[in-house]
């Protein structure tokens, strides 16, 4: 589907169009990864760093060559996109905002709204809970010794 906000290109006019901390952004690795253009990583390092992220939807996606994706389970290994590496870039940039596992599949035979599996949103969660933790107690700042 077309995109009006799909790029670094974009997310840079957008942050740019009113140049205050209060614009910022709710970075979505899935819809950003979904184009293999885009370095969600770097992205969380730039927008980061200047504090114009303000919310991270953290979602894998399994893009395809022909351009086509899915969304998958939240683990590095299940999708395209190095989660590891995107939750380490926002510990890297000392983030302090929200973040959660964006959308959910059903899985486990559960029924509901299309997006928000309850099963497959709480096991991202604690994936991500999971990473952010072996990033921030074997980081060489956090280490003791």
């Amino acid at each position: 589907m077309p995109r009006i906000v799909k790029n670094r290109e974009d997310l840079r006019r957008l942050v740019n169009l009113v140049n205050a901390p209060a614009n910022g952004l709710t970075l979505c690795s899935g819809s950003l990864g979904a184009d293999s253009c885009n370095n969600v990583e770097a992205l969380v390092r730039e927008f980061g760093s200047m504090g114009r992220i303000h919310f991270g939807h953290l979602r894998n996606v399994k893009v395809e060559p022909d351009g086509s994706f899915c969304e998958t389970a939240h683990r590095s290994c299940d999708g395209s996109l190095d989660m590891a590496a995107i939750v380490k870039a926002y510990h890297d940039i000392g983030f302090e905002g929200y973040v959660r596992p964006d959308h959910g599949r059903m899985i486990w035979g559960e029924s509901g709204k299309p997006g928000y599996g309850l099963y497959d949103r709480a096991l991202g969660a604690v994936y991500l809970n999971g990473l952010w933790e072996a990033i921030s107690k074997y980081s060489p700042a956090c280490r003791v010794g």
